[in-house]
């Protein structure tokens, strides 16, 4: 049995949803999907300039579960930008 996730405490909300490449549709695009846990992890760190385990205690989750969420959002982020895919925050 799966242990139950643990409920993060995000505080940013982005006002935009989506990221794409300019000049191709939508309908054109494969897309990766950022959690939103995934953009609070990628803001606190990379915008906010938190070490992991200040903005792990931010999120209220700790800070192996913190750089594995990171790890994750890079690896999305990098996938989209290197592949040309559309980036869906939800």
């Amino acid at each position: 049995m799966v242990r139950p996730r643990i409920k993060r405490h995000l505080r940013f909300n982005p006002d935009v949803r989506y990221f794409k490449p300019q000049g191709i549709p939508m309908r054109h695009l494969e897309e990766v999907i950022l959690d939103h846990d995934e953009v609070e992890a990628v803001k606190l760190y990379e915008v906010d300039g938190f070490d992991q385990k200040t903005a792990a205690k931010k999120m209220g989750i700790s800070q192996p579960t913190f750089a594995r969420t990171l790890a994750s959002a890079n690896k999305k982020i990098a996938e989209a930008l290197i592949k040309g895919k559309a980036i869906r925050i939800g």
